[in-house]
C-alpha cells in the first residue's frame, strides 16, 4: 500500500513540475496609453473595436497577437493599421440607454395630442408647457445618454497604441533593436 502512494507521489510531483513546459504562460499584449498613462489592456480573447487607416471602424474578438499584428476574428491587422479604439460601454443596453428616453419623452407629445383631440381643445392648446418641457427633457436626456454610449480615442498625441511582446526568441544581447541600458550614474 505504501508502495502504491510513493508512486502515486512521484507521478504526481512529475506531472506538477512538467505542465508548465507544455503550457502557455505568456501572450502579447496590446496596451492603450494616455500621456504615458495605461487606459486599457487588450489579450487575445477580448472584444476590441477600433478604427482604421482605410476609414472602416471594425470590431470583433481578438484571436490572436503575434509579430506586432492583431487578429481580428482570424483576420490580420498591423499595429499602425489602427487610427482609433472605441470602447462599448457594454453595461448599457435598451433600457437605460437612452432608447426608453426618447420613446417616453415622444409619448407624453402623443398622449397630450391624443387628450386634446379627445376633449375637443383647440390645435394650439393641445401640448402644454409642461408637456413640452417634460418631453423635450425626455428626449434631450435621451439623446446625452445614447452619445454617452461609445467612448473613441483618436490614436496621436494624447493617445498612443503600443504592443509589446511577451515572447522574445532571441536574447536581449543578440537583438539590434533592442538598446542596452547603461547603469546608473
Amino acid at each position: 500500500m505504501s508502495a502504491l502512494i510513493f508512486s502515486m507521489n512521484k507521478f504526481l510531483t512529475i506531472l506538477f513540475f512538467l505542465i508548465p513546459l507544455i503550457s502557455l504562460s505568456q501572450t502579447d499584449v496590446l496596451i492603450l496609453q494616455k500621456n504615458g498613462r495605461n487606459i486599457k489592456t487588450f489579450e487575445a480573447g477580448m472584444n476590441i473595436g477600433f478604427h482604421t487607416v482605410y476609414d472602416q471602424w471594425l470590431g470583433g474578438t481578438i484571436t490572436a497577437l503575434r509579430n506586432d499584428s492583431i487578429f481580428l476574428n482570424n483576420i490580420p491587422f498591423h499595429v499602425h493599421e489602427i487610427d482609433a479604439l472605441r470602447q462599448d460601454n457594454t453595461k448599457w443596453n435598451y433600457l437605460n440607454d437612452g432608447t426608453l428616453l426618447i420613446v417616453a419623452g415622444v409619448g407624453v407629445l402623443v398622449l397630450n395630442v391624443v387628450n386634446g383631440l379627445y376633449t375637443n381643445e383647440s390645435a394650439g392648446s393641445w401640448v402644454k408647457t409642461s408637456g413640452w418641457i417634460t418631453a423635450g427633457a425626455f428626449i434631450i436626456g435621451g439623446i446625452l445618454l445614447r452619445r454617452a454610449r461609445y467612448s473613441d480615442y483618436k490614436l496621436g498625441k494624447k493617445y498612443t497604441l503600443h504592443y509589446l511582446n511577451m515572447r522574445v526568441n532571441t536574447p536581449v544581447e543578440n537583438n539590434p533593436s533592442v538598446k542596452p541600458t547603461e547603469p546608473a550614474k
